[in-house]
């Protein structure tokens, strides 16, 4: 048996491929135990990520059935930490860390930290974990050569998503397929679908940017103010009011704009007018969010505005409106991150304190 005593192995698995099998099975070679922490675990489906935590892990299990059963493979969800890297990196620590402490519990090593174990990141040998590498140095590197070339899970789900759906077995485990065939009869496949379609048709109409656009982060005594998107992309989903900002206007006026349009925000004397929304903003707690892939529609680019109301017992009265199916106060506790659109989980943990 191999004197290293953890491999950890990051991945999406959108879904699990080949590759990914015969990385697991060679690391499962070289390791006692091997950790697999399934990235993006947190977020709503989309053609990007389709697919849930609980479907990838089922994934891995049918792929590994004996080795989760014997506790060689353990696997473990992964949230995202879209603008902190570090939030990212502790992440990944806690997580491992807890792992090999919880092995050690069982195994008569009370007394041992993590760093009495050998710890080894493992991947490809030529893909993002040359970057992780540089995020642990206190692991050792444990790189695998694929034989199946370049192909990723992105090229699986352009022949998956569709009109007439490819699913590729020959590049898929048996079970990976299967799953598939079945999931494309569904409804969720066809949103997915047609979701899939607009962001496809979407750099023709508008370009592929960058834009920009202004958001809305509305709280009131232990609430905050969303939107249900009423079409593609993110239909279904809760979103900050806001939108993209017009030729003539500035981004701060954008915002109160979008958020009139979109929820007809009142005091119950009628419409706030837009100077009073104005002197809700905390200005020091405007903030830009800018990652290259927050998303799928192109390069948007979007300035969060925090408008903190009065603490009252009756909250301001709002209405759907524009291209929002609804708008509704929401208890920040009754919230998870897959009920969000994009990055908005992200937008509102950083902009409220969460």
């Amino acid at each position: 048996m191999s004197t290293i005593d953890f491999g950890v192995f990051i991945g999406r698995f959108q879904p699990l491929h080949l590759g990914h099998e015969h990385v697991i099975s060679h690391a499962l070679e070289r390791v006692n135990r091997l950790i697999v922490l399934i990235g993006s675990a947190n977020i709503a489906r989309d053609p990007r990520n389709p697919f849930t935590y609980a479907e990838r892990e089922a994934m891995l299990r049918r792929a590994f059935r004996h080795e989760m059963a014997e506790g060689r493979l353990i696997v473990a969800p992964l949230d995202d930490h879209l603008y902190s890297d570090t939030a990212w990196v502790a992440q990944v620590q806690r997580v491992v860390r807890g792992i090999v402490l919880d092995h050690g519990n069982h195994h008569g090593f009370q007394n041992h930290g993590i760093s009495d174990f050998r710890v080894a990141l493992t991947g490809y040998g030529k893909d993002a974990s040359s970057y992780y590498l540089k995020l642990f140095p206190e692991w050792e590197n444990l790189q695998i050569d694929s034989q199946y070339g370049t192909f990723s899970s992105s090229h699986v789900r352009r022949r998956y998503f569709q009109r007439i759906p490819e699913v590729p077995a020959t590049i898929l485990p048996a079970s990976v397929a299967q799953f598939m065939q079945e999931f494309m009869l569904g409804d969720v496949f066809r949103r997915l679908l047609e979701e899939a379609e607009y962001l496809e048709a979407y750099p023709a109409q508008w370009g592929k940017g960058p834009f920009v656009t202004a958001d809305a982060v509305v709280v009131q005594s232990g609430h905050i103010l969303l939107v249900e998107r009423g079409g593609h992309p993110g239909k279904g989903l809760l979103a900050l009011p806001g939108g993209f900002v017009a030729a003539d206007e500035r981004i701060r006026d954008a915002a109160i704009r979008e958020l009139r349009e979109e929820t007809a925000i009142s005091d119950g004397k009628g419409q706030i007018p837009p100077a009073m929304l104005a002197s809700f903003i905390e200005d020091a707690r405007t903030r830009v969010f800018d990652a290259p892939t927050r998303s799928l529609r192109g390069r948007i680019i979007t300035h969060a505005f925090l408008f903190r109301l009065p603490e009252r017992r009756k909250l301001f009265s709002v209405k759907g409106g524009d291209d929002a199916a609804h708008a509704r106060w929401y208890r920040f506790g009754d919230l998870s991150p897959d009920m969000l659109f994009e990055d908005h989980w992200a937008i509102i943990e950083a902009m409220a304190d969460l």
